[in-house]
């Protein structure tokens, strides 16, 4: 479902970029999407679920039915009232956001009127989303996965029909997008009901501000919300320096962004997504074994998945951009400006991902305040390393600032895991980094052949798409057949029971 929405996000992309280009409105609407989409995944995916879930794992364990029941529906309805008074905050306080998130837009009126508008109208899509985040922690505690990662499908279906059919009739294309995000959150949220229905956990709206639990889950969002969202904040960040930045900036930030959330949305959340009720289980469980090997088991499928993902992304950097969105409005130029900024987060592909695994190990056992110290560490150094590769390397540096500050966020993380003895790793990962190090290299060597001797601009649309899914398919090809003549198995992949080393 999630490699769904991620091909959906690609052809809604494509769609927006041929059609819109990399102009001051698609600028401005990136900005006025990122907001609330910031929020929503700092409240909503992030610290809302790393706080939530542990603690309905509990219940589930230890609890009757009513009582989880109970707890649900109080937390739900402490969470809707807090998210109504936020999105009329916001609402309200449109301007006063764009100022802060965009400084650079207010040097030009029409940019900034722009934004607000579009900015009042996304903002309610915070509301859903959380709330729809609130179903799928829901939902994902009980084994359902399927339908909160079909979710996201809803919104890229909406912003394309918005590009494709009510943008052109529009004085303001550019409004068309900002309402499909709108209507988007509210089918996204309203499309979960029926699961949560069945599991008999659709929520009735209770105050629990009196709850001792539900006070506990909601006083632990803030400090949670610096450890798990440390990438997005330092994300955002890009996107508001970029505001002061060349016409395009912000746009080449944002389509860059996306292929790299495209490996770290298909693996990294999923995987994500998966672990943490396990450890929450294994925790409370008491469980210390089992939580460490499901720790190892992710950490291996990082690093399987994410080696070859930044090398290909790197080397394909401009066929991919070229294939993708070199139509009508995204000139040559433009594909130039993306790639440089594509090649410096595809750098940060590896920690993102440990990121999303390593820190469920400290959220799942309730410790907030490491993640929290660990991320206003990265955020400072990414505020200085910007500093510094800005200027000599524009839009491109911010996102090599971004990447090296999401390293040193994951190798603390992991560090403290392991002095901790939370993590031990089990027998097999040198033999294992050797085969995937191996591996990685005859791939790269079929990625690069491909690369120098192809002729990209010059082709069709049909031809770009049939040459990118040869060489894609030739280079995965060849790494997991490497892998395989190298000695690698599914049983080295399964979680296991094992001696450390």
């Amino acid at each position: 479902m999630t490699l769904l929405s991620r091909i959906l996000g690609f052809v809604r992309d494509m769609i927006i970029a041929r059609v819109f280009g990399a102009e001051a409105a698609t600028d401005v609407f990136f900005v006025a999407f990122k907001i609330p989409n910031f929020l929503r995944r700092l409240f909503g995916e992030g610290a809302f679920s790393q706080a939530f879930v542990p603690m309905l794992a509990q219940y589930k364990v230890k609890d009757t039915p009513a009582a989880l029941k109970e707890f649900v529906d109080r937390t739900a309805g402490t969470l809707a009232l807090i998210l109504v008074s936020v999105t009329a905050i916001g609402v309200i306080g449109a301007p006063v956001l764009v100022w802060v998130f965009a400084p650079g837009f207010a040097w030009n009126e029409s940019r900034y009127d722009l934004a607000v508008e579009l900015l009042r109208i996304t903002f309610p899509y915070l509301f859903f989303m959380c709330s729809a985040a609130f179903a799928g922690a829901v939902m994902n505690t009980f084994g359902r996965y399927a339908v909160p990662a079909f979710t996201p499908v809803l919104l890229n279906v909406c912003m394309i029909a918005a590009a494709v059919w009510f943008a052109p009739r529009m004085n303001e294309p550019v409004l068309a997008l900002a309402w499909a995000v709108f209507a988007a959150g509210a089918i996204q949220l309203l499309f979960q009901f029926p699961t949560l229905w069945n599991l008999g956990l659709l929520p009735r709206l209770k105050s629990g501000f009196h709850d001792p639990a539900v006070r506990r889950t909601i006083s632990s969002l803030i400090p949670t919300t610096f450890g798990v969202s440390v990438t997005q904040i330092n994300l955002l960040s890009d996107t508001m320096i970029a505001s002061f930045l060349a016409t395009g900036s912000v746009s080449w930030l944002y389509y860059s962004d996306r292929l790299v959330e495209f490996p770290l949305g298909f693996f990294g959340i999923a995987l994500a997504t998966v672990i943490l009720p396990t450890l929450s289980r294994d925790y409370t469980a008491n469980d210390a074994d089992a939580f460490s090997n499901a720790l190892d088991w992710g950490l291996k499928w990082v690093i399987l998945i994410s080696f070859p993902a930044t090398l290909g992304l790197i080397i394909m950097a401009e066929p991919i951009l070229t294939t993708l969105y070199q139509y009508d409005e995204y000139s040559r130029q433009d594909v130039i400006m993306t790639g440089r900024s594509l090649v410096a987060y595809s750098a940060g592909l590896l920690p993102f991902m440990l990121i999303k695994v390593l820190l469920p190990g400290f959220t799942s056992r309730q410790d907030i305040k490491t993640p929290v110290q660990y991320g206003l560490y990265s955020i400072a150094a990414n505020l200085v390393l910007k500093a510094g590769l800005v200027f000599p390397f524009a839009h491109a540096g911010l996102a090599l600032a971004t990447s090296l500050a999401a390293l040193l966020n994951a190798m603390l993380l992991l560090r403290k895991l392991q002095t901790d003895n939370v993590f031990v790793p089990l027998a097999g990962w040198r033999p294992f980094l050797f085969r995937v190090v191996i591996a990685n290299i005859a791939m790269a060597t079929v990625l690069w052949w491909s690369f120098r001797f192809a002729d990209w601009p010059d082709w069709n649309a049909l031809e770009r798409f049939e040459n990118l899914g040869l060489w894609i398919t030739a280079g995965g090809g060849v790494y997991v057949a490497a892998l395989f003549l190298l000695g690698l198995r599914t049983s080295h992949l399964a979680i296991q029971n094992a001696v450390p080393d």
